[in-house]
């Protein structure tokens, strides 16, 4: 028998609170649909860096926008950004769709919850969202909470909280490159996956071994330039061949005949199993 993706976890307390160098505050109640298991490790260094760093990048998105994702305004700065986005996530909604099966999926690194959201809309599934960032989970419970389909996990699976779950369906979608090791969450991964269950990694960037340096630099400059200096160092640049150890297919590669003329999407999608 399958487990129950939403089984064996609650909601672990009604009131939590931040600190940081500047307050301790009492955020309030957790909503029903937010899992905080008892094993978490409330730190917020990395999520305080990470929503300041998005501020200024005008990543930070009202209720209402997040609702809509990944539709969006032509005005938006971040617009063309979204159409990739939107086209990715329609690819793998047509894949998944195409399955015709009821599927456990487990989207990490799921920030404010939109493509989770778009994944509950497949016929057949059941979806958690899990992040280490509990203000962009807090939104997306708020913002999704009439979905009986959707739940979220605060936590970092690495450190087995989801363990003794298993998935259909594990997406990493924007967030391969908030890991030190892929073949260490690779291995983590595939040991919550059924035994035909995929991984998908898509909207992050892959390198050949040549070009790891240059993005480094890249991201260092950048972040420089942004006043945040300190999260180049919560950025990894992965390699596409460290993928090899596992069996996997190259669903898209933007260096392909079809993809290579256009810069507009650089990402590759990965589909990889445990055969």
């Amino acid at each position: 028998m399958r487990s129950n993706c939403y089984t064996g976890y609650g909601n672990t307390g009604n009131q939590k609170y931040r600190d940081s160098k500047n307050m301790i505050v009492a955020d309030g109640p957790i909503p029903d649909n937010l899992y905080i298991p008892s094993t978490s490790n409330l730190d917020y260094q990395f999520e305080i860096n990470y929503l300041l760093a998005r501020q200024k990048e005008n990543r930070i998105y009202t209720d209402e926008l997040v609702r809509n994702l990944p539709l969006i305004s032509r005005e938006h700065p971040h617009a063309a950004e979204w159409a990739i986005r939107k086209k990715s996530c329609d690819r793998l909604i047509r894949y998944l769709e195409s399955k015709r099966n009821l599927l456990n999926i487990l989207e990490v690194g799921c920030g404010n919850g939109w493509l989770s959201y778009q994944l509950s809309r497949i016929p057949g599934s059941k979806v958690i969202g899990s992040d280490i960032n509990l203000t962009e989970l807090e939104q997306a419970a708020r913002v999704f909470d009439k979905n009986s389909k959707l739940k979220f996990f605060y936590g970092d699976i690495r450190t087995g909280i989801l363990n003794d779950l298993k998935f259909d369906i594990i997406v990493f979608a924007a967030s391969i490159q908030y890991f030190p090791s892929l073949p260490e969450i690779m291995k983590v991964s595939l040991q919550l996956l059924h035994p035909a269950g995929e991984i998908h990694i898509i909207d992050s960037k892959l390198y050949e071994p040549a070009e790891v340096e240059a993005a480094r630099q890249r991201s260092r400059l950048y972040y420089e330039a942004l006043g945040m200096p300190e999260m180049a160092g919560y950025y990894y640049h992965h390699c596409i061949n460290e993928l090899e150890p596992y069996p996997h297919r190259i669903l898209r590669n933007p260096a392909s005949f079809l993809n290579k003329f256009s810069r507009r999407d650089p990402f590759f999608w990965i589909c990889a199993n445990n055969v």
